[in-house]
């Protein structure tokens, strides 16, 4: 066999055109594509990952990826480390399993994960490497605000009713925050019509604080808005809806009773 061989250019200005073009393409983030025998590895093994469910023949999925590509570039220089943020994807037509699991109806749909647990709301922000990045980066920041002083304890009811997960009390151990404290302390928020709601289970045990604050930060009956209204509906659950006018509160009350009384049960399944 012949060796091939390449004649050198005359022109130098073609290898610096060469090299042009290589610096300004550097290698791309790789995303992660998964697949049944992955999926559950990579997820549980990441921090936080961002997963693009889509199809092929979508055209908006299409326009999609070399900006969810170039938002992973620019994730991955701040995160290095693999398991602190993942961006991954699942082709839907081939794994229709997987987007019947995660029931993903249309496409591009991107969703969030943490520790392998999906959160229930989508992303739904603009399409761009900038608002991608700065999403991840919000995910990312440390959700645990730390209290200095008894001044910020007493400011923290304005957050009651705004948070998914809400605790109506502080509880301070061997902490000087407001002088010496001996013992487990209760300091209740000064909140009108809203009582106490105290957590006696382990604080080791993520199931079961994560199954009270389901019960108690997520309300039996729910208003539906214009801007929850498809997130709810991508539940897949059937609607028990009253529809009433804004100032008659009176049905509302009563509907909101007779929920209680005789649909307890069904909390998460209607």
């Amino acid at each position: 066999m012949r060796p091939a061989i390449f004649p050198l250019s005359p022109d130098p200005g073609c290898l610096l055109l060469l090299l042009v073009s290589w610096l300004s393409n550097p290698t791309r983030g790789e995303i992660t594509s998964l697949d049944s025998g992955n999926i559950d590895d990579i997820l549980n093994n990441a921090d936080v990952a961002l997963v693009n469910f889509y199809a092929d023949w979508c055209r908006f999925s299409q326009m999609l990826h070399p900006i969810f590509e170039e938002a992973s570039n620019v994730i991955k220089e701040e995160y290095p480390d693999k398991n602190q943020v993942v961006f991954a994807r699942v082709d839907c037509d081939q794994h229709s399993d997987i987007a019947q699991r995660y029931r993903i109806s249309k496409y591009p749909t991107l969703k969030l994960f943490r520790n392998g647990m999906m959160m229930k709301r989508e992303y739904r922000g603009q399409r761009s490497v900038t608002a991608i990045a700065d999403y991840i980066r919000q995910q990312k920041s440390n959700p645990v605000r730390e209290v200095q002083d008894l001044e910020e304890i007493t400011s923290l009811d304005d957050l009651y009713g705004c948070c998914y997960f809400c605790v109506g009390y502080i509880v301070f151990l061997g902490s000087n925050v407001i002088g010496t404290v001996s013992q487990l302390e209760y300091f209740p928020f000064p909140q009108e019509n809203a009582p106490d709601m105290v957590y006696l289970g382990s604080l080791t045990n993520f199931d079961l604080i994560y199954a009270w604050t389901q019960d108690k930060c997520v309300p039996l009956v729910r208003e539906i808005t214009f801007e929850n209204g498809e997130e709810l509906t991508e539940e897949g659950l059937p609607f028990l809806i009253l529809f009433h006018m804004k100032d008659d509160l009176e049905s509302l009350e009563k509907f909101q009773q007779e929920v209680a009384r005789q649909l307890i049960s069904e909390k998460g399944l209607l």
